[in-house]
This record gives structure tokens, sequence and C-alpha cells, in this order.
């Protein structure tokens, strides 16, 4: 056989063997973005802004109905019509049968994770809160971890993710919504790390 097609047979193995192993990469790649704890005993939790469709709020409600927490603090950034965030999302969770006195509103003018953990952390350790379990949809849990972490190292931060309709990590790139999802939070992560 003439070397030329050696190459071109390496060539084509490698192709059919990165095709093989692609959806197990692709897969893993998801778990740089995703850091999903298990719920544990805390002082609160605090549901994340940016959930248009109260899969955040719903699994804060949830894990006050399960006792792992008393109350439920919601970011609300200025969001539609004059209302905050919180006031939307607390809205749409009582409409579903959350007790309305679990549910905090801080309402704020946060624009980004750094912000909130900036304008809200105070606010927390304010009422005394220790131990944290941050909810935020799943793609969102690891940023959202460091972020939190680090700007109160000494609080204990437990991330919980909301099941997002539309982020699945198993298979994100199969889904157009997903694989942009995948691509912004993936920015917003490498400008996380180099201090953007």
């Amino acid at each position: 056989m003439p070397r030329r097609y050696l190459g071109l047979i390496a060539a084509l193995l490698l192709i059919f063997l990165l095709y093989l192993v692609s959806p197990w990469l692709l897969a893993a790649s998801a778990d740089l973005l995703v850091n999903d704890q298990p719920p544990q005993k805390a002082d609160a939790a605090l549901v994340l802004a940016g959930d248009s469709f109260g899969k955040r709020i719903l699994k804060g409600a949830d894990l006050a109905r399960a006792g792992y927490v008393p109350l439920v603090y919601v970011s609300g950034p200025h969001g539609a019509y004059g209302y905050t965030e919180d006031e939307l999302a607390i809205h749409f969770a009582t409409d579903r049968g959350a007790p309305r006195e679990i549910f905090v509103g801080l309402p704020n003018t946060a624009e980004s994770t750094t912000d909130e953990a900036r304008m809200l952390l105070p606010q927390l350790r304010a009422r005394g809160v220790r131990r944290l379990l941050l909810v935020t949809s799943n793609y969102h849990t690891a940023r959202a971890a460091r972020t939190f972490r680090r700007t109160d190292p000494q609080m204990e931060i437990i991330p919980i993710a909301a099941v997002d309709r539309a982020f699945r990590p198993g298979d994100w790139w199969r889904s157009r919504q997903a694989q942009k999802m995948f691509f912004f939070e993936s920015a917003k992560t490498l400008a996380d790390f180099v201090g953007l």
C-alpha cells in the first residue's frame, strides 16, 4: 500500500474515533458548567434572577416544603412593566400553591451574577444566614457558586440546580437553544476566570 494512503487511513480512523466519543466529550463538557449539590439543611435559600419560566422559584419552594430551609429569598432586579423580578416570581409560585410566607423578596439593581453576590450577600449575612442553598438554572450553577463563594468566603454556599427546560446536560448539543446557552455560559465562565 502506498504511503500516501496510510495518512488518509489514519485521518479517517481519527475522524471515526472522534465521532464515536463525541457524545461523551460533549456531555462531559457540560460538567464545566453544572455543579448541582444534594440539598441539605441550611439557614435559607436564595433564588437568583434570570429565569422567566419559573423553574428556579419553584425549586426554591420545593426546598422549603421539604424542610431544607425556612425561608426562600428571591433576587429581584428590575423586571418588566414596572415590577421587580422577585415580585413576578413570588406571584408565579404562589399561584401554583406555594405559601406566600416562605418568600422574602430582595429588590435590587443587579445586572449580573457578580452584582447579585455583592448586593445580596451582605443583606443575607445581616439576617443571620451562614449556610445558603443557592438556586439557579443547571447550566449556571458552577459559575454562580464560584462567584458567591469568592464574594463571601465565610458563607457556606451550596449550589442547587433548577432543571432548565431548554438545557439538558446529557445532550445539550442536540438543541439549538441549548447550544446557544452553552456558548454564552461558557463565554461568561471564561470571562470570570480571567477577571472580566
